[in-house]
């Protein structure tokens, strides 16, 4: 086989068992070795394979979800696939053959790896056509939660994902009783296809929750006349949600009877990976405190919580230890609240908590548009008032950052401070206000039909807990909460800042950054000098939150934890009306993806490509 350089060419459902105890018979799940038996449908739930050598085959069928039948995409005959276990400082070769009668493709979310093995069609490989195999082959460089998913078409939507564990070299210094993983995601009986297009026909296609006179929710007179001149809903919080989607732990719906099993006393890692297409979760388990000790694989210091916000690819490894309760109810409440995925911790099989009803749904307010940010302050800090030299910038020398190092002038993204700057007041009339006002944006971004909203003065808000969890009374986990773990020896500030703008039309279902699709841009990267380290400023001029990944490399969050105790990630939650930024070294050489991972959402344009020049070549 000829591997292409070319830069341009448990329980059933379960997964992980016991890491110190023997799992129990009844927590062992099917065997997925085999594919389903012929007319069957495709069973919930995964295997486990490892070694250096890992054959994985992707196939299709239908899937069952509580009575529903829909389409299904399954790599080795399970939805879920199976969970890969690997040992950081392997090598492995994972044999993928494609038996759909479609090219299909499998990206390694979050591994460091040769660009030409990330699975991006288009960007790092042709793809994987029907009938053939490819071979990924790689030294395994880090630990963690991780997990993997197709980058063909929608295949993702339909079941082909997995989660994959990678244990620490020597040993994981985590110690705990049970190590169980919660793979969170959607099913629905439309084919994906089919809900792009109508979500292209109008972009509330699947909003059920359309605002009227009789909404119970409170707004003024003069609010509803605003929301209404700008033609948005402030209850358009997701595209999709129930019924269109059944939300799902481990491929099992709400009623499926998704288990784990748990002695009082014991200490239980819960590995939760949002592996859905198009859903944000609330994640808690009432009467259970949770601590967090890991986000996207990488360690962090133990920050305890109540309840935590989980963006579509995001990881976060939380410890629980339950105490005398039979049993406590897992919520994974979809963020605008239409549904939930739900699993127990069980300390006999069948035992169940109550279920707590779903909250009342999210609105969106004038703040989630990038105003009246003075009444929006949320999180610890509060975006109002917060001291931005506290934030890490001032671990960068403003007086030698070289905006202009590379040619930014063809891609739109030269922005300097002064260019970020409101063209406007943005304490203008609010009843006159046009969403649309083009001048509040810098002007190398295209402006044109694939821009019908712009945030008039959007702030940091990297202490926001997502929708629907700004007034809760309990501890809700913020990015400001999170820091690495082992601090980085040496850290260089940032030599460079890019600010990107993340635009869209909601009416005609079109997604960019800074007003271009990737159709226009796919061949004029965003390019990074070998080694360069660079500030990157996301601003969201939407009034959806986006999950922002970068393949290839993780960059570090900048929320006001000094520069060498900056949280690691690969996936980051902008806020609608808002900005966030993060830190990066480019040290991996390559073409990398970067996009939105809402996946209708980089299927309609919001995604890059990033060029890293290696060593040997000249930026």
């Amino acid at each position: 086989m000829v591997h292409s350089r070319s830069r341009r060419s448990v329980l059933a459902g379960m997964g992980a068992g016991a890491s110190l105890l023997t799992m129990p018979a009844w927590a062992q799940g099917h065997s997925m070795h085999r594919a389903p038996r012929r007319g069957g449908p495709i069973p919930a739930g995964f295997d486990e394979v490892s070694g250096e050598v890992i054959d994985l085959t992707i196939g299709s069928g239908h899937r069952v979800v509580e009575g529903r039948r829909g389409p299904g995409v399954a790599v080795n005959g399970s939805v879920p696939g199976p969970l890969i276990r690997l040992v950081e400082g392997q090598r492995v070769r994972l044999n993928v053959t494609n038996r759909l009668d479609v090219d299909s493709s499998v990206h390694w979310h979050g591994l460091l790896v040769p660009f030409q093995y990330d699975g991006v069609p288009g960007i790092s490989f042709p793809g994987i056509r029907p009938g053939e195999t490819f071979t990924y082959d790689f030294p395994v460089r880090q630990a963690g939660t991780y997990w993997y998913h197709s980058h063909s078409g929608l295949q993702e939507q339909s079941g082909h994902y997995g989660p994959m564990i990678i244990a620490p070299r020597g040993g994981d210094p985590l110690r705990v009783d049970r190590d169980y993983i919660l793979l969170l995601s959607e099913f629905t009986t439309l084919d994906p296809h089919f809900i792009m297009n109508r979500l292209r026909t109008g972009g509330g296609y699947f909003n059920y929750r359309q605002n009227t006179l009789t909404d119970d929710y409170q707004m003024s007179a003069e609010e509803r006349r605003m929301w209404g001149r700008m033609r948005m809903m402030p209850t358009d919080i997701a595209d999709i949600g129930a019924p269109t989607y059944t939300f799902l732990a481990n491929g099992r719906g709400p009623g499926e009877g998704m288990e784990y099993l748990f002695r009082a006393g014991e200490r239980i890692r819960l590995r939760v990976i949002n592996g859905s297409a198009q859903s944000f979760f609330n994640v808690r388990i009432p009467g259970l405190a949770m601590q967090v000790v890991a986000t996207d694989g990488q360690p962090v210091r133990p920050v305890e919580v109540d309840e935590f916000q989980i963006g579509t690819a995001e990881t976060y490894d939380v410890i629980v230890e339950p105490g005398s309760a039979p049993a406590y109810t897992i919520v994974a409440e979809s963020m605008e609240r239409s549904g939930m995925a739900v699993a127990t911790l069980a300390s006999a099989p069948g035992l169940r908590a109550d279920v707590p009803p779903l909250r009342d749904p999210p609105v969106l307010t004038m703040g989630d548009m990038g105003m009246n940010h003075g009444a929006a302050n949320h999180g610890a800090t509060g975006e109002g008032g917060m001291d931005h030299a506290n934030m890490g910038h001032g671990t960068m020398d403003h007086g030698t950052m070289n905006h202009g190092a590379l040619d930014h002038g063809a891609m739109g993204h030269g922005m300097t401070a002064d260019d970020a700057k409101p063209r406007s007041d943005p304490a203008m009339d609010m009843a006159g206000m046009k969403m649309r006002d083009t001048s509040l944006l810098p002007p190398d971004v295209a402006v044109g039909p694939g821009i019908d909203m712009v945030a008039m003065a959007p702030v940091d808000k990297m202490g926001d807990p997502g929708l629907g969890l700004r007034d809760v009374p309990h501890r809700v986990l913020n990015y400001r909460m999170l820091a690495a773990r082992d601090p980085r020896p040496e850290v260089r500030a940032p030599t460079r800042l890019i600010e990107l703008h993340l635009t869209g039309n909601m009416e005609r279902y079109m997604w960019s950054f800074d007003g271009r699709m990737y159709s226009a841009v796919s061949d004029v990267p965003i390019r990074f000098a070998w080694n360069e380290r660079v500030r990157v400023k996301l601003v969201n001029n939407t009034m959806m939150a986006h999950p922002i990944h970068l393949h290839g490399m993780f960059f570090e969050l900048v929320n006001g934890q000094p520069a060498e105790s900056q949280p690691r990630k690969n996936t980051m939650i902008v806020q609608p009306g808002a900005s966030a930024t993060f830190d990066l070294t480019a040290d991996e050489p390559g073409d990398w993806a970067f996009h939105c991972h809402l996946l209708y959402h980089m299927h309609g344009g919001m995604m890059q490509t990033v060029t890293v020049m290696g060593p040997e070549q000249p930026a």
